[in-house]
């Protein structure tokens, strides 16, 4: 479904990939049960748990389930090595008026009680991630959506202690979606963002990542990747690797179309530094044509 590149200032990118292990099927519910499946064959094939998962699956993998998505896995890919493994569910799985009350739950259940009075007020969870396998502190992640946002209030989402400032978050959303005034609103795709929970204990998360549908506020990829290649740099971090990856998905030239960018992401977690991720459509389908 889509490439993803990780990139940090102290090291080469991680290259992962997310994968709908059901995309075959015939329904939503069919597909959960396929992407189960998947997720429990890697586990045995390289000795990793699901409990969480297991205690999530009535909740999260329901009969007739509303949409869109039932279970996509990202694999992070290590050279030589078995991949560290994330799993995505549905929050809206009973259907979307019910999504609050059921990210409640499925928090709960995980023991994480406290996880939810840390979330910043949105307009719906699109997605609920579990971290499986050889990771040093797994990750619980709650996503957030938030349509409409003023440029100027993406800069209170963080929750995190210690986290990245309210100027550093303002700054890489404008950078990202081409905004000049505090006053504009971000009226596309909305941005999402994510909170991720390692303690069980803690109501505040220990990591923060502003997800920013760049494709939506770009009018072709030449330009998503300039904007692309500014804030890799203003942030440290080598942007070769970008370049390079690209010519491996597609032929076209960046202006000829809009998309193979499809989101720019700055995460924060505890005790690592702050990560800059570019999301890359494998445009299996079509070329979504420039805008300008």
């Amino acid at each position: 479904m889509e490439y993803s590149l990780s990139f940090r200032p102290d090291g080469p990118p991680d290259l992962r990939v997310l994968l709908e292990p059901g995309c075959g099927t015939a329904t939503l519910e069919e597909s959960g049960r396929a992407g189960l499946d998947v997720i429990r064959a890697m586990s045995r094939r390289w000795g990793f748990s699901t409990t969480c998962l297991d205690k999530l699956e009535d909740l999260l993998l329901p009969p007739s389930p509303h949409g869109p998505l039932a279970l996509w896995c990202a694999l992070e890919l290590r050279p030589g090595g078995v991949p560290r493994v994330k799993v995505y569910l549905n929050p809206a799985a009973h259907g979307a008026d019910r999504a609050e009350e059921t990210v409640r739950e499925a928090l709960d259940r995980i023991g994480h009680h406290r996880a939810f009075q840390g979330l910043p007020k949105g307009d719906g969870y699109p997605f609920l991630a579990l971290d499986l396998g050889d990771w040093q502190r797994p990750r619980v992640k709650v996503y957030v959506r938030h349509p409409g946002l003023p440029a100027a209030a993406v800069g209170e989402l963080s929750r995190m202690p210690a986290g990245p400032t309210a100027d550093v978050l303002r700054e890489f959303a404008a950078t990202a979606a081409g905004t000049t005034g505090a006053g504009d609103r971000l009226a596309g795709l909305p941005v999402l963002s994510c909170h991720a929970f390692t303690d069980p204990a803690a109501d505040r998360p220990s990591g923060f990542t502003l997800h920013v549908p760049v494709r939506d506020y770009a009018r072709h990829d030449g330009e998503a990747l300039e904007r692309a290649v500014t804030l890799l740099a203003r942030h440290g971090m080598d942007p070769a690797p970008l370049l390079r990856a690209l010519p491996s998905l597609t032929g076209r030239r960046p202006q000829d179309g809009v998309g193979l960018i499809a989101y720019l992401a700055l995460a924060h977690q505890r005790g690592c530094p702050p990560r800059l991720t570019a999301y890359l459509s494998a445009e299996a389908y079509t070329v979504r044509p420039p805008t300008g």
